[in-house]
């Protein structure tokens, strides 16, 4: 059979190629995204669990930055046990997902919450990151609760309808 053969295609130029690659490498730059999560746990009293940093006024959840290669539920399992001692017995339930507009403009948090844990023996100690943590009534928080911890707390706890906004 004869008539016109396929066109093969040429692979890009050496410069094509830089050229594209230079494009999408900036492009991971201007729309990275940054991820952290948040942990909640409650007692058997229902008090809601609360860490003070070393390097910020106030409570706050705890939690962190979510590591290169490391699932969101990893990270909060990990983050409870480095900033609490509290080990999750269960895994961690998704209650919410947040953009974060204090942030870079592109970070989110994940909130989970974490119903099956246990104390290890350094269980709510100080530490260099962690000044100090404690279970907190969510009914009467400290005054020095960081806004969105505030927020967070009533969602939890069913006063308000969950934002999206942290």
């Amino acid at each position: 059979m004869t008539g016109p053969q396929p066109r093969r295609r040429k692979a890009p130029a050496f410069a094509t190629r830089m050229t594209r690659w230079t494009v999408q490498t900036l492009g991971l730059f201007h729309r990275a995204v940054t991820l952290g999560v948040r942990v909640a746990v409650f007692d058997d009293g229902g008090r809601i669990l609360m860490v003070r940093h070393s390097y910020l006024p106030g409570w706050y959840l705890p939690g962190g930055g979510v590591d290169p290669g490391e699932t969101a539920p990893h990270a909060a399992v990990r983050e409870l046990k480095e900033e609490t001692g509290l080990v999750a017995r269960a895994d961690p339930l998704l209650f919410g997902f947040y953009y974060n507009p204090g942030g870079s403009g592109r970070d989110h948090v994940v909130l989970y919450r974490i119903g099956t844990w246990e104390a290890t023996a350094m269980a709510l100690r100080p530490t260099r990151e962690i000044k100090a943590a404690a279970f907190i009534d969510p009914h009467n928080l400290p005054d020095d609760v960081s806004p969105a911890t505030q927020r967070r707390v009533a969602e939890l706890m069913g006063l308000r309808p969950i934002d999206s906004v942290w």
